[in-house]
């Protein structure tokens, strides 16, 4: 075989796999953490025995979300302590778990702990909520990095190897930690906010600090990376008090604007070089434009809100459900609010809204996903719910194809418009 039709496969399998890979979920909130999906397909309702491809016990709680790398789901998982709140045990017998399924057919391929060696927070109160496996983890298709705050970060290889660890602070908070990684060329960035109150970037190979930078008050959110009408590529983060933009190779600080004056949990989302945060017990929506420098000023801010879960941007609004379970829709232009519904007996939401064909995928803790029509006046598609699974679900939705994948505390399952069921 000559070197010109060796070099002409090799450059074709390259093509093939970047194109298998561009349909990945490889991180919080899909492939630009935007909670987007151009997705078809998509069922509209499930529950037990309907819709249901497959679904497969996990070996730990956690409130992390799946991602899709290839045909592989990965999730964290926690076990040995906090499982009941009135005895949670030995913190010494805490393992945090990242598992691999395959992502067809739902059999598990590798489950890999690490234990617990830094004292995390007590399970009780707000830990209760989301426990001790509530990042999300990132993958650039070669390697898997998860994040378990004062345990660090752990990177594996797509087979479960283990390729090194990080710890970033041992500080810990009654809120737990929830930041889930940010990967951007060779670096793994994670807002260590909790502990230690620094955003990081690693060496994506070994794990050394490349850059960090301080400032991360009471910041419970994933970075998200922006793109400003200039070209420039910044790395955004709501922080008590300041949205706060960084040169993801660096860590230099680009500029600041006053936002929100309270600890922020749901990540920002961006459109066409505008940013928009929510967040806040007051409940309050910012718009800043991205590209600035130094101290720059909001184009709106509107008191609607959201204290855990984060936005979606489509058509110029922008739609979320609180975590008191009320459904949003603002004016993306003007932050005008057009609707605040109240999802019928939803309870509390943590997870964030997945928007795919037109539609707001909305996953509450206890009372099933409710399916909303995404636009400017309020429309209930669908309420789904597995009456056999009365665990929590705290997990955002994540998509492969035509399928969507959740996780609750007992199992992963994925959905799509077949009939065919397997229980593993």
């Amino acid at each position: 075989m000559s070197r010109s039709i060796l070099a002409l496969l090799l450059f074709s399998g390259l093509l093939a796999r970047s194109a298998e890979g561009a349909d990945d979920w490889q991180r919080f909130r899909g492939p630009d953490g935007s909670g987007s999906s151009p997705a078809t397909g998509l069922a509209l309702t499930w529950g037990d025995g309907k819709n249901v491809l497959w679904e497969a016990e996990l070996p730990g709680r956690g409130a992390s979300s799946v991602i899709i790398v290839g045909d592989r789901a990965f999730v964290t998982c926690y076990s040995g302590y906090g499982l009941d709140k009135n005895n949670p045990g030995d913190k010494g017998d805490l393992k945090l778990h990242l598992v691999c399924y395959d992502a067809r057919k739902g059999s598990k391929l590798w489950d890999q702990s690490v234990e617990s060696t830094e004292s995390v927070q007590g399970y009780g109160r707000f830990v209760a909520l989301h426990g001790y496996a509530s990042s999300t983890p990132a993958s650039d298709g070669r390697s898997v990095y998860a994040f378990f705050g004062p345990n660090g970060v752990i990177a594996y290889d797509l087979e479960g190897k283990l390729l090194w660890k990080r710890k970033l602070g041992k500080k810990t908070h009654v809120f737990g930690t929830a930041n889930s990684p940010v990967l951007y060329e060779n670096l793994v960035i994670i807002n260590a906010g909790v502990e230690s109150g620094r955003l990081v970037g690693l060496d994506k190979k070994s794990g050394k600090v490349v850059w960090e930078a301080s400032g991360m008050k009471s910041s419970w959110n994933t970075p998200s990376l922006v793109k400003a009408e200039s070209g420039r590529v910044e790395l955004v983060v709501n922080t008590k008090g300041k949205l706060r933009a960084y040169d993801p190779k660096t860590g230099a600080e680009l500029w600041t604007c006053s936002a929100i004056n309270d600890y922020i949990c749901p990540s920002i989302v961006s459109h066409a070089g505008t940013i928009f945060a929510i967040g806040g017990r007051s409940a309050t929506a910012v718009a800043v434009r991205a590209g600035g420098k130094g101290e720059v000023e909001p184009i709106w801010k509107t008191n609607a809100g959201s204290n855990v879960p984060s936005p979606v941007y489509f058509k110029g609004h922008l739609y979320w459900i609180s975590d008191k379970g009320i459904a949003h829709c603002l004016d993306a232009k003007t932050g005008k609010i057009l609707y605040q519904e109240r999802l019928k007996s939803a309870g509390r939401v943590y997870a964030s809204v997945l928007l795919a064909e037109g539609r707001l995928y909305a996953v509450s803790r206890e009372k099933g996903t409710w399916v909303l029509a995404a636009q400017p006046e309020f429309k209930q598609l669908a309420h789904n719910v597995f009456e056999s699974d009365s665990s929590i679900f705290n997990g955002s939705p994540a998509i492969l194809g035509s399928n969507i994948y959740l996780r609750s505390d007992e199992k992963i399952y994925c959905i799509g418009g077949g009939k065919k069921k397997s229980r593993l």
